[in-house]
């Protein structure tokens, strides 16, 4: 399963810089330390992210951030220049997407959950399951200009815990699985570190001043459910005609 890992391709896209970070940066640093190529990918550059600079400022504020986290893990990154709180589900947005999942040429993608607090979050959990399914398409184009070909195959699929793991109700949402990050959790810190331009405005607009220890409390209520230190919890896209064998958890078992 080793040599196996070392030949396989993961893509890691969510809404915002950080939110890879808080939510399954340890589990691509173990499938890094398996050997598998991973590709961040953020939808925004964050251009909502501050209540004292402007869009253009911070978002170049947050890309920094978002490069140096993902250089701390060895792996790429790539911005799709959305917007805050204007990510939508419309077919120049799922092109632009697809277009990215092409590049990335995943077997395997995590993304976004389906049900989250915010519709960036939700958006991009729709336009990524939207682009898994079409990247292999070859009559689907992108229009965008030097074009990746399409994929051979539709990649695993999988969803992260919603923040919080609950809808928006404040329900908790059942995980399909948690894998053990207990090894690689203070790379995860270390990486959701880079982005310091968050906990102010955090303090501000969430009333949250405890970045790393929030996230490091989640972390460690999802572990204690598996009697590890600290776990992320996933779900797998297993609708048709998605791949149903569960790759993710097969190579985090070996």
């Amino acid at each position: 399963m080793v040599n196996q890992a070392e030949s396989l391709r993961i893509l890691a896209i969510h809404a915002h810089p950080d939110d890879i970070e808080i939510q399954c940066a340890g589990t691509l640093a173990r499938l890094k330390n398996l050997g598998c190529h991973i590709t961040i990918a953020t939808m925004t550059a964050g251009d909502c992210g501050s209540a004292e600079m402007g869009p253009v400022e911070i978002a170049n504020v947050r890309r920094a951030e978002a490069q140096k986290a993902a250089d701390m893990l060895g792996a790429d990154y790539m911005c799709l220049e959305f917007r805050d709180l204007a990510i939508i589900h419309d077919n120049e947005s799922r092109q632009r997407v697809t277009e990215a999942v092409r590049k990335a040429r995943p077997d395997i993608v995590i993304t976004a959950p389906p049900v989250d607090y915010m519709s960036d979050h939700e958006m991009t959990s729709r336009l990524v399951r939207d682009a898994c399914f079409g990247a292999s398409a070859p009559n689907y184009t992108t229009h965008l200009f030097n074009p990746a070909p399409p994929t051979e195959k539709i990649p695993h699929l999988y969803y992260v815990d919603p923040i919080e793991g609950c809808d928006y109700f404040g329900n908790p949402i059942k995980p399909q699985f948690i894998l053990d990050i207990s090894e690689t959790f203070d790379l995860k810190i270390k990486m959701l570190a880079c982005h310091e331009s968050q906990r102010a405005w955090l303090r501000k607009q969430h009333g949250l001043d405890e970045y790393l220890d929030g996230t490091e409390r989640w972390s460690a209520a999802r572990g204690k459910e598996i009697g590890t230190a600290y776990g992320e919890a996933f779900v797998q896209h297993c609708g048709h005609p998605y791949p149903s064998s569960n790759l993710l958890l097969e190579l985090m078992e070996k």
